[in-house]
């Protein structure tokens, strides 16, 4: 089967498309899914899991059909059926290849209304909003938020939830071009990151919502209040990530919390968004979509990080 491989490693690494990997086999209460489309997170060329895996296929988020069930699988899913789903980082195979393996539990029935290519752009995005705003923040309805990288996939995805499902303040950060779409998205203020003072705009939000890192990142820690929260998903991770020591920033913001996460698979969470995409309370992302013969191009296209929409390759016309 055609699929994207890495090749060499997180220093030194190539992306190819190839055609000599063998179609997987369902297992267990395994989903085998015939992707339609698969997105693409840049930053996967330096994570570990990939190097780690025998077949160095990447990419994590997958739309598709139904096309195999594991001998044990006892759920709702039939075969056939339009599906998305995040797959796990560990996993033996990523989702850039035209069959995919994914856990019941990462599943979720796509949403109707839009077409493979959106929706593989969705999971991980999705998910990271979700996670940060209702599982890690746990913010009030009316909360005052910062949202940084506004315009990139997981930004436009905090900047909707927060606004349509908290009825928030939203504040993000982005170029100016991006601007007027975040505005039509619900965001109540933009500023310019070209602003190098952008930070003395903002006082006294409730949460920030950090999809940047470095000094984006450090800035953020003047906007909140002393009871806020900075939630980051930056990659790659401040220096006090995973359990590594605290932030510098804490001998002047002594009661602020914070904390950096890294999503994980979420199937009921995605039949949530399917129903709001559906129902037009969210709107998709916006994607950049190329064909499987494009792969190479596609992750040249990911890798800029001023791009327009997310990159997705397409294994189905």
């Amino acid at each position: 089967m055609k699929a994207v491989q890495i090749l060499g490693s997180q220093n030194d690494h190539r992306i190819i498309l190839s055609d000599t990997l063998p179609r997987p086999s369902p297992t267990g209460h395994r989903v085998l899914i015939k992707v339609h489309a698969a997105g693409i997170t840049a930053d996967e060329v330096i994570w570990p899991e990939l190097y780690a895996s025998s077949n160095r296929v990447p990419g994590h988020d997958v739309s598709g059909t139904v096309d195999a069930l594991g001998p044990q699988y006892s759920g709702p899913l039939s075969v056939g059926q339009s599906v998305y789903a995040m797959i796990e980082a560990e996993a033996p195979q990523g989702g850039q290849a035209e069959y995919a393996i994914a856990m019941p539990n990462e599943i979720a029935v796509k949403p109707s209304s839009i077409s493979h290519a959106e929706a593989a752009a969705l999971p991980i995005p999705a998910l990271t909003a979700w996670e940060a705003i209702f599982k890690r923040a746990n913010l009030d309805k009316g909360s005052k938020i910062l949202v940084t990288g506004a315009s990139g996939a997981v930004g436009v995805m905090l900047v909707q939830v927060a606004k349509k499902l908290l009825d928030a303040e939203v504040i993000g950060l982005a170029s100016s071009s991006n601007h007027a779409m975040l505005a039509e998205l619900g965001a109540d203020q933009v500023l310019d990151y070209n602003n190098t003072n952008w930070h003395d705009e903002v006082h006294g939000v409730d949460a920030v919502f950090d999809t940047v890192g470095g000094e984006t990142l450090a800035k953020t820690w003047n906007t909140v209040k002393e009871t806020g929260i900075i939630v980051t998903v930056g990659d790659p991770a401040p220096v006090w990530a995973f359990g590594r020591g605290q932030p510098e920033e804490l001998q002047h913001h002594p009661e602020v919390r914070w904390l950096h996460f890294i999503v994980s698979p979420d199937g009921d969470t995605l039949s949530k968004v399917s129903s709001l995409i559906d129902d037009g309370t969210l709107k998709p992302i916006p994607v950049m979509a190329f064909e499987v013969e494009e792969a190479v191009e596609a992750w040249e296209f990911a890798a800029q990080r001023r791009r327009k929409g997310k990159a997705v390759i397409k294994f189905i016309a």
